[in-house]
């Protein structure tokens, strides 16, 4: 897929990284993935970014502990107007968790629940657009919701993000929706209500894509990482869940 520029409304346009170890998550994905890191300045309070070839792929900032919430990756959607998303949310069955707040002259962000509970971003691009590599080696290459709310989940994100939905499969153990169809397919939701374990909330994963899913998995546990779930053949590719050393979860995807 060509690099872009923007990414259409409602869909994903930026990941990164709440960690609470900046400096491990630094050394371990610029390992693992061959990333480097590009420091904007103490203005922007600790937030850096992930670069593949100097263009952006994600971010990550400190995670504190004041929200006392796990280190985690979070998936960011595209808005033209972050206020009226914002409402739109609670209006539907979502709920705020903070924002609109601008981030100087970059763009708009929020963070909003769903009515499964799942938190997702939000950003109204400003100088930034969000990344600029999709599916491609070493990059972002597909986003997922796993809920416990299928169908409320379903009506939400076409509500509040208008988004246009295409039933992938709808069969007992299996109902997944995306965003778009296809090869045009940007993002699902898969009703994970039956395979969730006890504990484990509705929540939105990121995959990045990699040349060899085994290989990866290999380097990440050398550099302390964890293997969640092993590799495995699939019709999308051959895919692996992994966590970084302080167990923030993400998905590898090979073609």
């Amino acid at each position: 897929m060509p690099k872009r520029d923007a990414a259409p409304i409602g869909a994903p346009t930026w990941n990164d990284l709440f960690t609470s170890d900046p400096d491990r998550a630094e050394a371990f994905y610029t390992e693992l993935f061959g990333w480097k890191v590009d420091d904007p300045g103490p203005q922007y309070g600790g937030y850096k970014n992930f670069t593949r070839d100097d263009i952006p792929v994600a971010g990550f900032m400190r995670n504190d502990g004041q929200w006392g919430a796990p280190d985690a990756w979070t998936i960011y959607l595209s808005t033209a107007d972050a206020q009226r998303t914002v409402d739109a949310a609670v209006a539907h069955g979502g709920s705020v968790v903070y924002g609109p707040m601008q981030v100087m002259e970059l763009g708009t962000q929020g963070l909003i629940t769903d009515p499964g509970g799942a938190a997702i971003g939000i950003w109204q691009p400003g100088q930034v657009q969000g990344f600029g590599i999709l599916a491609e080696p070493n990059a972002p290459s597909w986003f997922e919701l796993h809920t416990r709310s299928y169908d409320a989940s379903v009506q939400f994100y076409r509500d509040v993000f208008a988004w246009d939905t295409h039933t992938a499969a709808d069969e007992p153990g299996f109902r997944y929706t995306t965003l778009g169809e296809g090869e045009n397919g940007l993002a699902g939701i898969m009703d994970a209500a039956s395979f969730l374990p006890e504990g484990v909330p509705s929540h939105w994963s990121v995959y990045v894509q990699v040349e060899d899913a085994d290989a990866t998995i290999a380097q990440a546990q050398k550099l302390g990482g964890a293997v969640i779930q092993a590799a495995e053949d699939t019709p999308y590719g051959r895919l692996a869940t992994v966590a970084d050393p302080t167990g923030a979860v993400f998905k590898l995807q090979q073609p």
